[in-house]
């Protein structure tokens, strides 16, 4: 996998960390259930920048996303369930605080609701909350498919929209 292409998107519309991280939660999101895999095994893997890696990784781990122990035999490992982990819990984790300049499409002019917004306003407003809402509604497990990790299933507890049963 080693310098591994970005995401079949076709057009960016993650942050290049926000897709790093993605792609490293979905890789921790394939090895055994509480594995930890050091940030250079999975820098080499994903074919990104070790120091840039691990830099992602903790921010994951700040963000109670990952478990990470230090020394020879640590590393990184998901704290949560892939089938309970959504794509927008990933990214907001490393994009959190990032600003995006609300920027005319259409010219150079700032544009939003509140100011006498551009013809394509109101367009790309519903075209970005359609993204949010289905960024929050995938999970890690539903992009792992049939590489959920070995000895398991696909999910590994119910659906992000299911609460857990208790008995």
């Amino acid at each position: 996998m080693r310098n591994a292409p970005a995401l079949p998107t076709g057009r960016r519309f993650l942050s290049q960390t926000a897709e790093h991280a993605l792609r490293a939660a979905l890789y921790l999101g394939r090895q055994e259930r509480g594995k930890l895999v050091p940030a250079s095994t999975v820098a080499a893997a994903l074919g990104t920048p070790p120091n840039y890696t691990a830099k992602t990784l903790r921010q994951l781990t700040r963000k109670g996303l990952l478990r990470s122990v230090r020394g020879p035999h640590g590393g990184f490992a998901l704290l949560k369930s892939p089938s309970v982990l959504s794509v927008a819990r990933v990214v907001d984790a490393v994009d959190e605080g990032v600003a995006r300049p609300a920027v005319c499409l259409l010219g150079d002019r700032p544009c939003g609701a509140a100011r006498r917004p551009c013809g394509a306003h109101r367009r790309w407003a519903e075209v970005q909350e359609h993204t949010s809402e289905l960024l929050e509604r995938t999970t890690l497990g539903e992009l792992l498919g049939d590489e959920a990790p070995f000895g398991s299933t696909k999910r590994h507890g119910p659906p992000a929209s299911e609460p857990r049963r208790t008995r």
